[in-house]
């Protein structure tokens, strides 16, 4: 009978409305009220809501042409992402006390693996709470946790008591505990796979655990081994502190629609300068140009191609993004235009995890 896998003590920390919490820290007069980061132009995006606008229904990635709408009283402001950098800089610098397995997920979010931890504390229910005081202490600003016994659950259940909260889920809690979970909460069912689950029966993870990986992988293709296996408790992925970038990309929303193709290729010539830009100063090229069109609708369009070769220069860049506007024509005006180049030279070959086919049916009973 083989070993069962040891159990890691992963916490993942939120920070809460992250830039709009920035903006009021900085501005006590913005202090509870309702506050968009970004957006505020006619074709403008929302980049982050505070709480108070939330009750409204304003969120990140909404129009703020929406957003007005729904709250009349928000307050726009610009965002600042140096400032958002120099805070978040602080707070990792808080997790580094505890522990180098620090996986960043953007500035405001982190994966720290806390299983053997510089303080020697057992309990992660305690590191995490350390944690939040800590950075509350540091920056003035509030952080939600999760704990549990993968990056998965510990990420789901970050949410459950925000703001300000946390949640750790035993490990002999974890089974019990996806069952409830509704499908839209499983790490990559979106808004079309969770409407092609629920046509299926499976509106929560004890529907389902209850399918067979043959059911799953000729229903929801090759994510159906993915999900037969995370409904059971089964992720191998640790906690990366290196972790290596996949993609660069650049994209721009223009105040007004764009529908002649040499107006587009202005844009795209600034595009590619930052995409370059950017390139170099992490000093990596990529194999794969990805041309990223978003219409007047809002539908979305990739057209991607791979090359032989690594490149970097915006020269080639433009080279290929101006094959790929022009392989098809437009279906209609454009108000987004993007740049991405992935398939990088500093991509390594993943290790083979152990394998994944043990599940946490026993566990150690563990102080978490």
């Amino acid at each position: 009978m083989e070993e069962p896998l040891p159990i890691r003590k992963i916490i993942h920390v939120d920070m809460d409305a992250f830039y709009a919490s920035v903006e009021q820290l900085d501005n006590p007069q913005l202090q509870d009220k309702p506050l968009a980061v970004g957006g505020s132009g006619r074709r403008g995006v929302i980049s982050a809501a505070s709480y108070e606008a939330r009750k409204f229904g304003v969120r990140s990635a909404m129009s703020g042409a929406l957003a007005i709408k729904l709250c009349p009283e928000l307050i726009f402001v610009p965002p600042r992402f140096e400032r958002y950098s120099e805070i978040s800089k602080l707070v990792r610098q808080v997790f580094y006390e505890f522990t180098d397995l620090v996986e960043p997920l953007s500035l405001d979010e982190a994966y720290l693996d806390v299983t053997e931890n510089k303080k020697g504390n057992p309990s992660a229910t305690l590191i995490a709470q350390e944690i939040r005081a800590k950075i509350k202490e540091k920056t003035g600003l509030n952080a939600s946790a999760g704990i549990s016994i993968n990056k998965f659950i510990a990420k789901v259940a970050s949410d459950i008591n925000k703001p300000n909260g946390q949640k750790t889920i035993n490990p002999e809690e974890v089974l019990d505990f996806l069952e409830t979970l509704d499908v839209k909460k499983f790490y990559g069912v979106g808004k079309v796979m969770k409407e092609k689950m629920y046509r299926h029966g499976i509106y929560t993870g004890k529907d389902l655990k209850s399918k067979s990986v043959e059911y799953l992988e000729e229903h929801f293709g090759k994510s159906g081994a993915y999900y037969f296996k995370i409904v059971r408790g089964i992720q191998h992925s640790k906690v990366s502190p290196n972790s290596i970038r996949k993609s660069l990309a650049a994209e721009r929303t223009f105040n007004e629609n764009i529908s002649s193709e040499v107006f587009m290729l202005e844009r795209l010539e600034d595009i590619a300068s930052e995409v370059e830009r950017r390139l170099k100063k992490s000093k990596v090229a990529g194999k794969t140009v990805t041309l990223k069109i978003k219409y007047s609708d809002f539908t979305l369009q990739t057209r991607s191609r791979t090359l032989p070769i690594y490149i970097s220069s915006k020269e080639l860049l433009l080279e290929n993004v101006k094959e790929l506007l022009f392989q098809e024509k437009m279906k209609d005006s454009v108000r987004l235009l993007g740049i991405s180049v992935s398939n990088l030279n500093n991509e390594k070959r993943k290790k083979k995890a152990p394998s994944e086919e043990k599940t946490i049916e026993v566990q150690l009973k563990l102080d978490f």
